[in-house]
């Protein structure tokens, strides 16, 4: 069930978000307003604003319609860290009526992988690689035969959103070890998970660790849909992050701290 109270309060005047198409177009009154932060290991920075955001996620879509046909009941396998491009790649998936699969690459019926590792996809469906350099324009490395270079093609697609496919609510959004949640209650599964007031500045920091990709797009979305802000933080290569994590909240001007991915 979705924490309808959570989400009230900033809606006076309109219906709170119910889809993802929603909480972005929620975003758009402030424009530039950062939405998305990403710090990575080696101290790069990375910020979209809710326009750059919502751009970044129209393109994507549109690749991912015009060219791998996705819509209600495809599964797109997110074999990605958490990172900057991975939220805009759910987020995109979400947007045409997919589903965001977390199983691995090449993951139990999957139609199309979205990985960093495109290697290590041989024979299995559509690939789309991904690179994890901050703002990389082509995809560094090899590419199996056929593999989309995400850098390179994502930048192609219209400023526009074009066709998408009707919306279904029952069809599936998210599969993870967790279970299934679908498009109708994604946003539910996704409340509350930050633990941020609504409109909060807050500060997602990852583990040094492993990765919980799952968690980290549920708080991230929880924050958007609650028209606040996210600053991701990547773990530094030496893990001594105490000190680099309190200039940031400084400099970011950090309102609220996630517990739910670090």
């Amino acid at each position: 069930m979705r924490d309808t109270a959570r989400h009230a309060a900033p809606y006076a005047d309109r219906m709170p978000p119910s889809t993802v198409a929603d909480v972005l177009s929620a975003l758009q009154p402030e424009p530039g307003r950062p939405r998305l932060t990403w710090y990575g290991p080696d101290g790069e920075r990375v910020e979209l604003s809710g326009t750059v955001l919502d751009n970044w996620v129209t393109k994507t879509a549109n690749l991912l319609v015009e060219e791998l046909d996705a819509g209600p009941g495809t599964r797109v396998s997110l074999d990605l860290p958490p990172h900057w491009r991975t939220l805009v790649w759910a987020l995109a998936t979400w947007r045409v009526g997919a589903c965001v699969e977390l199983l691995g690459a090449g993951g139990s019926g999957a139609d199309v992988v979205v990985t960093h590792r495109p290697g290590s996809t041989a024979g299995g469906p559509p690939v789309v690689a991904v690179p994890l350099a901050a703002l990389a324009r082509r995809f560094d490395g090899d590419l199996p035969a056929g593999a989309l270079d995400a850098a390179a093609a994502v930048m192609t697609y219209g400023d526009a959103l074009g066709w998408t496919p009707p919306r279904d609510g029952a069809a599936p959004a998210v599969a993870a070890t967790a279970g299934v949640v679908d498009h109708d209650g994604l946003l539910g599964w996704a409340a509350g998970s930050s633990g941020a007031p609504l409109g909060a500045r807050t500060l997602l920091r990852l583990p040094t660790s492993g990765h919980d990709t799952a968690g980290f797009l549920r708080a991230a979305l929880d924050v958007l849909a609650g028209e606040g802000s996210v600053v991701v933080v990547t773990a530094g290569a030496d893990g001594s992050d105490d000190a680099r994590v309190d200039r940031i909240v400084e400099t970011e001007r950090v309102t609220a701290l996630s517990g739910t991915t670090g």
